[in-house]
């Protein structure tokens, strides 16, 4: 507990003091508090970018996964290392035309490149309804731990959720005063704990309980063992029935990853162009440190966590076996970079959803006049009111409930893509019909979800099923996105046909390719049939 609290110290105060950290020549600009001055290296880059992606929630769930299922559970590992080379593509495109613009949020380019307010709004609303849940299953993060640590178990329901309030009111307290300043500055010690903590736990606890070998086979036995519906629960490796789902899930996911706001704002927020394309490039060193977080189930089958308890929390097996197999001491530092990582990933996610309601709806509906110190004071409130948000939705509402909306959430970021990565590259889509793909995109997914249950809901209580047409399982994200494009597509090629007007595009060709320094040409806005 005393390592855990000097932990938990220490980044508070870093959170503090990152608002004199390159400190601004005008903090009152949207882009200074919102984007971190769009001024990071390579490096803070990097850390932010680790801090943002690989969340608490991760180091909680993915073994987790494992832990319940078996192999299903490594998705998550080819799934990032098929999101990086996508994403070179063109996200250095995106931060060129950002940089030139001016834009802070994804839903501004898309405003940007098609004139089009209501696609703008779409993609905005979109990605504050999919980073809600995602903060919420950061704060589980930590109430896992605090429930192992056996912290806030009072009688009364205020008691219960003192820690988790504290918690709170100190992340809301230094990301409101620092803006994305902290989270990048803090990702430098959560970082570095989850590399340490990682890598000593793979080595070390199997050297406790007897090797790799006595690991997987104590795994295997526990998955040979018939679960609630008389079948195995889980595998070694992933079966014919189960490939279909995993290998779309994979998929999907990759290409959702740097949908989220949360992601795009740490690529917005770096300093040049060459900045985006080196961490596209050494990021995949993360997905490394995935695959080994993945083992961490496997330890914990092998640990005996959980074993003989009927409906175990798997979301306490990584936790649990901290504290049974380390030192205390080094417990109180797995715990503090579990605990961290929930922070950093949060203020970057509560920062992002801020942004695109001052940008994107604020600005964009209510006072379009708006002078950038008031843009700045709105997104530091809205940033506050997205956290207070997420805190309610964690102790009014089951977990399981939290955890089915992240899922949800995935599957409605993705919907968002055909928008965003297509306007990259070519205007050939009518605004018209993107917005119909999306809302397409949008209804079937969620109606799917709503129709599947489990053991834990009635309703959302998984991401695959059958694909029309295919028989296969899948994911069901990958199913609205394909049906979203064809849409797209389709209706393009229809209203081209009647001739629809086009919103006006305020993009130029070489916007696409400007390096740092090249925002400072004025850029007049050009004629839709120029590109």
């Amino acid at each position: 507990m005393t390592v855990f609290l000097l932990f938990f110290a220490a980044v508070t105060v870093m959170g503090f003091l990152a608002s004199r950290w390159r400190r601004a020549d005008d903090a009152l600009h949207l882009h200074e508090w919102g984007l971190g001055g769009r001024s990071f290296g390579t490096w803070v880059t990097w850390f932010l970018l680790g801090g943002d992606l690989y969340t608490a929630y991760t180091f909680i769930a993915v073994p987790a996964a494992v832990y319940a299922t078996g192999a299903s559970g490594f998705f998550a590992v080819p799934y990032t290392i098929i999101a990086y080379p996508l994403v070179f593509l063109f996200l250095p495109r995106l931060w060129s035309v950002s940089r030139v613009h001016g834009y802070v949020t994804p839903a501004d380019f898309v405003r940007g490149r098609y004139g089009s307010r209501a696609l703008s709004v779409a993609v905005a609303l979109t990605g504050i309804l999919a980073t809600m849940p995602y903060i919420a299953l950061q704060l589980v993060g930590i109430q896992a731990v605090l429930d192992v640590l056996g912290v806030g178990g009072g009688g009364n329901w205020f008691l219960k959720d003192l820690p988790l309030f504290i918690a709170f009111g100190v992340l809301a307290a230094y990301t409101y005063s620092s803006g994305l300043r902290a989270p990048a500055l803090i990702a430098f010690v959560k970082d570095a704990l989850v590399y340490v903590v990682i890598i000593v736990a793979v080595i070390y606890i199997p050297m406790r309980l007897g090797g790799y070998g006595h690991v997987f086979d104590a795994a295997q036995q526990k998955f040979s063992q018939p679960g609630a519906n008389g079948k195995p629960s889980g595998s070694l490796v992933v079966g014919p029935s189960g490939q279909w789902a995993y290998a779309t899930l994979a998929f999907g996911s990759a290409l959702a990853l740097f949908m989220y706001p949360h992601s795009v704002t740490g690529v917005l927020a770096s300093k040049s162009r060459n900045t985006v394309r080196r961490n596209m490039a050494i990021m995949p060193a993360y997905s490394l440190m995935l695959g080994l977080l993945a083992l961490l189930g496997f330890l914990a089958i092998a640990a005996g966590v959980g074993k003989g308890v009927k409906g175990y929390n798997s979301q306490l097996a990584v936790p649990q076996l901290f504290a049974d197999m380390f030192p205390s001491w080094f417990t109180g530092v797995a715990f503090a970079a579990i605990g961290i990582g929930a922070l950093v990933p949060a203020a970057i996610m509560s920062i992002a959803a801020a942004n695109l309601f001052t940008r994107n709806v604020y600005k964009e509906f209510l006072k379009p006049d708006a002078t950038p110190a008031e843009e700045t004071r709105v997104a530091k409130i809205a940033s506050l009111l997205v956290k207070v948000g997420a805190l309610v939705f964690v102790l009014l509402m089951d977990k399981q409930v939290a955890i089915n909306f992240q899922l949800l959430g995935g599957l409605w970021i993705l919907q968002t893509a055909v928008a965003l990565v297509a306007g990259l590259f070519t205007r050939w889509f009518h605004r018209w019909a993107l917005l119909a793909g999306w809302a397409v995109g949008m209804v079937y997914g969620t109606w799917m979800a709503w129709g599947i249950s489990s053991a834990a809901t009635a309703h959302f209580g998984g991401n695959t099923t059958k694909i029309p047409g295919i028989g296969r399982t899948g994911y069901i994200g990958l199913t609205a996105f394909v049906l979203n494009l064809v849409v797209a597509v389709v209706l393009t090629l229809v209203l081209r046909a009647l001739k629809a007007p086009e919103g006006a595009d305020e993009t130029a060709r070489a916007d696409y390719r400007a390096e740092a320094g090249d925002e400072a040409v004025e850029q007049a806005p050009q004629p839709a049939a120029a590109h």
